[in-house]
């Protein structure tokens, strides 16, 4: 099964694909001109992320970051995209602790931005949450290891569930998502061998960024994968390009044009 031959990618999709062992695609997104270069270019999902406080608003985590700013995000990512299945995180707060007031979230991000389905980070602690958000029909995926929102509870972002406790909860984490009805599960920074072991104990797909290749998908942080975000090395990363450096020069040779009158020359006036 080819995945391109769908007009739009979609939940149901997304299982087909792993019931084929066809790997699903992701990048995360914030705005319309790179939502319509990464639809165009084929990506299966896009993940509207948190980390838009990170590579967009220059925060050094994923907190500050409120609803109404994903919200924007995500309409700009939409009005862009025909064919990739949009996920939209819900922020810090929005969730955590009040089932209602997640539900309100989760459906403001759907009304206001047209979006396909939210993320949110965790297991056992928000399946009120989560129960709450996939009985009013919004899609939901789920999110577990390293998990960003939490950076002040671990203290760290070093790699999860390397000891047999926690590596027990996560399973148990991923088994009650698939049970509860989340349609895919994001593995963030766990043991290849764990998110092996996860990805062939459940029937939804697994996503995996820093847990290896046995998942069912990959996804990155494209300022990352592109080489715009210089600051970020960890070892999943592979960085496709180096955007930084491109566009820097791109930047000096305009400022070296307009300085020595060069541009606009004849042909670009009017």
């Amino acid at each position: 099964m080819n995945a391109s031959k769908f007009p739009k990618i979609t939940t149901h999709v997304l299982q087909e694909m792993k019931l084929k062992g066809e790997k699903v695609s992701m990048l995360t997104c914030y705005d319309y001109s790179m939502a319509r270069i990464i639809d165009e270019a084929g990506i299966d999902v896009i993940l509207v992320g948190d980390s838009a406080a990170n590579v967009m608003a220059g925060y050094k985590t994923t907190l500050p970051i409120t609803l109404n700013e994903m919200i924007y995000h995500a309409g700009s990512v939409m009005r862009a995209v025909e064919r990739a299945l949009v996920v939209v995180d819900l922020p810090f707060g929005t969730y955590q602790g009040n089932s209602r007031e997640a539900l309100n979230s989760a459906i403001r991000i759907m009304k206001e931005s047209n979006a396909n389905a939210v993320k949110l980070e965790g297991g056992r602690e928000i399946k009120e949450s989560i129960d709450r958000i996939l009985s009013a029909g919004i899609p939901v995926m789920g999110h577990l290891g390293l998990t960003p929102q939490s950076i002040n509870k671990f203290g760290t972002y070093v790699v999860r569930a390397r000891d047999e406790e926690e590596a027990n909860r996560l399973r148990e984490d991923a088994k009650l998502l698939e049970d509860i009805g989340c349609f895919a599960v994001v593995l963030e920074k766990i043991p290849a061998k764990l998110a092996e072991e996860v990805t062939q104990s459940i029937k939804i797909p697994t996503i995996g960024i820093g847990a290896g290749s046995a998942v069912d998908g990959q996804v990155l942080v494209i300022h990352d994968m592109l080489g715009i975000n210089q600051d970020f090395s960890p070892r999943f990363l592979r960085r496709y390009h180096n955007l930084y450096e491109e566009m820097k020069g791109a930047v000096q040779m305009y400022i070296k044009d307009v300085k020595s009158i060069d541009f606009p020359n004849e042909r670009e006036q009017y």
